[in-house]
């Protein structure tokens, strides 16, 4: 993959968010058996607002299936167990619409043609970047008329919330002026509560490259945030040392 692995701000503010017929999140189950990459891309459709699953070979993704009934599938060729072809012929058995976008390795045209003949409905070629995939499932998602679109641009976690569209922070309906960085790293945990985010991953996000040793970076805009979001309230940001941060409503 390449070192963008979330999609840019301008990019994620320019789509409206997707929704599942009943206004649910979209479910998506992520197959591959390398987990890094799978976490990787479960992150980044979490931040799109979208429930995910992942799992690292065949059977377990259709354990899974049978109870999470995704909306959506990506799955490797290759898998430990059963090929990702064969798990789509099982899925299929009762998930007909489906849309299935397949992984394949970059040289192997045999992998995608089997894919695209197999009823798979798009591919990408690894390595490959989180914002094509991201572009590439909404338009499987809105070819398949699985979603709908949802004009919503307000996230909320117990009593914070953050307007995409106006850019304004609210916390127990007092107004909080943040700079550009300190919103994108509160949307980023925003996106993701109760979630363990660790350093690498919110430099990735928020800064869209590996600062390296300057890691510490995360630390001083967490310090600015907790300043301006829990300066005088019950905490929401917490450090779990040596994993990295959470974002949870407060008790």
């Amino acid at each position: 993959m390449t070192n963008a692995p979330f999609p840019s701000v301008q990019a994620r503010e320019e789509r409206a968010s997707l929704k599942g017929p009943d206004g649910r999140p979209i479910r998506v189950l992520v197959v591959d058996d390398e987990s890094t990459l799978a976490e990787l891309v479960g992150l980044a459709l979490r931040y799109e607002g979208w429930d995910v699953r992942t799992a690292g070979d065949g059977m377990t993704a259709l354990a899974i299936a049978r109870d999470f009934r995704p909306d959506l599938a990506v799955l490797d060729v290759m898998l430990p167990d059963i090929d990702g072809l064969e798990v789509l012929r099982r899925l299929r058995t009762d998930m007909e619409r489906m849309p299935v976008l397949f992984l394949t390795a970059r040289d192997d045209v045999n992998d995608r043609i089997a894919g695209l003949t197999a009823g798979g409905d798009d591919y990408v070629t690894k390595p490959f970047s989180v914002e094509e995939l991201v572009l590439r499932l909404r338009a499987l998602l809105r070819r398949s008329h699985v979603a709908l679109t949802s004009d919503s641009s307000m996230v909320a976690v117990g009593d914070l919330t953050l307007d995409e569209d106006s850019r304004e922070v609210h916390r127990g309906g007092e107004l909080i002026q943040l700079t550009a960085t300190e919103f994108e790293l509160l949307r980023f945990f925003m996106r993701n509560p109760k979630r363990v985010l660790s350093k690498a991953q919110i430099l990735d996000r928020v800064w869209n490259y590996d600062f390296g040793g300057q890691a510490n970076i995360v630390e001083l805009y967490v310090s600015y945030l907790r300043k301006k979001i829990d300066a005088g309230r019950a905490p929401m940001i917490h450090t779990m040392r040596g994993f990295g941060y959470v974002l949870k409503p407060a008790v």
